[in-house]
């Protein structure tokens, strides 16, 4: 007789999120306006962008090694809800996000490296080998999606920097243009956003960078052109657009945690056992299943990969 052991990380397949079904929150958010929003769907509005001189790269092979027992989040539902604070604070900026221009992109790459330099964007695609995985997402905010990421993992791209011994965090800075980005107007708002990681957290294999998503490059209120993934912690740790990754031997300050220590630490991993102070954390609402939720697992369900990090550490806040 065959025996399935359901994995950690893994859930039923009946608690997936169907395709077509929108959830009452997105319905709710989008108001009066999404009559008028809906008449240029997310993905025409990628099509009417310039040409992307990677897209012959994708899809790329799925890597099954990071599987979830979950349907994925249909593409309409996930490219239409967004939290994107350079566009504003409702989860429908997908198309002010369009006015962000994604070529030239350069990306900056200093402190402790070898060879502190600037790179396009393009440059660091011929560098790297793009595959696709199949990871949850769960927002700070008590909802979650399952979504197909292409791209490649962040230690690749750590060791292609060279970074010294003595770098013990990774901060990554997002870009600054107030001129197309109007939630970047905002003073109260420590412009740019920036986040970080511990170099060991940015070495495991989880951490991602994704360049693309549903099997082509990732549209502009996902991220584009390069947007971390950690799927162990809340998603505003898995800042968008990056610009610019420094290696330091200090502690970065991140743009959540500037704003709110109390609310928004360091590590932000997931646990539900953990409350946020205004929210529960016990529970997730999943994205396009019309409200249904579902308990939340430790690390999101990825302690296998992860739980290990944090053995040494545990003097510290590791939950947000």
């Amino acid at each position: 007789m065959l025996i399935k052991r359901t994995r950690g990380w893994e859930i039923p397949e009946r608690d997936a999120t169907p395709e077509w079904a929108y959830s009452r929150r997105h319905v709710l958010a989008a108001g009066a306006g999404l009559a008028a929003s809906s008449l240029v769907s997310p993905l025409d509005a990628a099509a009417q962008t310039p040409a992307d001189p990677n897209a012959a790269l994708y899809p790329a092979m799925r890597n099954m090694r990071y599987r979830v027992d979950r349907d994925i989040t249909e593409e309409k539902i996930a490219t239409t809800y967004n939290n994107y604070y350079e566009f504003g604070t409702s989860k429908t900026i997908w198309q002010a996000a369009q006015k962000l221009p994604l070529r030239p992109w350069q990306v900056k790459i200093e402190g402790l490296v070898e060879s502190p330099r600037t790179v396009d964007f393009d440059d660091i695609m011929k560098a790297m080998k793009l595959e696709e995985r199949v990871y949850r997402f769960r927002c700070v905010e008590a909802w979650a999606m399952t979504v197909p990421w292409t791209g490649f993992p962040l230690a690749s791209f750590v060791e292609w920097c060279k970074p010294l011994s003595g770098a013990k965090y990774l901060q990554m800075e997002t870009f600054s243009n107030p001129a197309v980005a109007s939630g970047q107007r905002a003073s109260w708002y420590p412009w740019p956003y920036t986040e970080g990681l511990a170099i060991d957290e940015a070495m495991n294999e989880l951490a991602f960078i994704a360049t693309g998503i549903y099997g082509k490059p990732v549209p502009a209120q996902q991220g584009a052109p390069l947007r971390l993934i950690t799927p162990w912690k809340y998603g505003f740790k898995q800042a968008k657009a990056l610009v610019r990754f420094v290696f330091t031997d200090k502690r970065p300050s991140t743009f959540w945690q500037t704003l709110g220590e109390r609310e928004y630490g360091f590590w932000a991993n997931i646990n539900p056992k953990v409350p946020h102070p205004r929210w529960s954390q016990a529970s997730e609402e999943l994205i396009g299943a019309g409200g249904k939720r579902v308990p939340t697992q430790i690390f999101n369900g990825y302690g296998d990969f992860v739980a290990s990090l944090y053995d040494n550490r545990q003097n510290e806040r590791l939950w947000a």
